[in-house]
């Protein structure tokens, strides 16, 4: 407990899923956090989860569309009027955009990149000036397994989730003598509310269950929270010499070579 005693950060999507389970982490572990949400009903539930598994944490609830610059930038405002001055932003909103390539539409093209890509370079650019000014900061962005491994049928998701991992290592790069570290987390299949929709969806949700979990080497896959403690590892003092790179939370699955 502590890790995090004194930052301040900022989680785009931490309503629900990843996200939630990293607002909850880095609070146990003492930061101030910023839930920015598109949904400020589920942000505002969220938030108040948090203080009351954690007494004396301190949360802000932010309505925040990823997509659009103006308001991340206004996100990163009121947390620094109620808090100070930024320590760690992660990148976690993200959504899921899968269709075959000759007949995606224009608008599923442009949705999945403005989300899973524009997103997170809006919040890189919102916070960069001042850590940059100040000399220190920690940014996470939640990549996927989809950024190195190409799954049929999946199609433009991986495209933006390969350019996370572009902007995450430039990103690192250009900012690294400054002392401003910016890393990803790769999770693979996670427990969150978007993959059991995918479950209940098929003909036969628990056949698609367990057709999943036979995929996965330790015959299960990740909870949020296994996320959750990687990023408190990233955005920590722990890990002061880890700058443009990318952890993969995935039991293994991404280094099979067959299903």
């Amino acid at each position: 407990m502590g890790r995090l005693a004194g930052k301040i950060a900022l989680i785009t999507g931490a309503g629900r899923g990843i996200g939630a389970a990293i607002a909850h982490a880095f609070a146990r572990e003492g930061a101030a956090v910023v839930l920015a949400e598109l949904d400020a009903e589920t942000a505002g539930q969220t938030a108040a989860a948090i203080e009351r598994e954690t007494p004396g944490a301190r949360t802000l609830a932010v309505r925040t569309d990823v997509t659009d610059a103006t308001s991340v930038r206004e996100a990163v405002a009121a947390s620094e009027r109620t808090f100070g001055p930024l320590d760690v932003l992660v990148n976690n909103a993200g959504i899921n955009v899968f269709c075959d390539p000759l007949t995606m539409t224009d608008e599923d093209w442009r949705r999945c990149f403005a989300v899973d890509l524009d997103g997170v370079w809006n919040g890189c650019r919102a916070v960069l000036p001042g850590m940059v000014e100040r000399g220190r900061g920690s940014i996470v962005n939640i990549a996927s397994t989809h950024s190195f491994k190409i799954i049929p049928g999946c199609f433009p998701y991986p495209v933006a989730k390969h350019g996370v991992i572009g902007l995450t290592r430039a990103l690192g790069i250009e900012y690294a003598a400054r002392q401003v570290r910016v890393n990803a987390i790769a999770p693979g299949y996670i427990e969150t509310q978007l993959t059991r929709d995918w479950w209940d969806a098929q003909p036969d949700a628990e056949a698609a269950r367990r057709a999943t979990l036979d995929l996965q080497p330790m015959k299960r896959i990740g909870q949020p929270e296994e996320v959750a403690m990687t990023a408190v590892f990233l955005a920590s003092d722990e890990a002061p010499f880890i700058n443009a790179s990318c952890i993969t939370v995935d039991g293994g699955r991404s280094a099979l070579y067959h299903d």
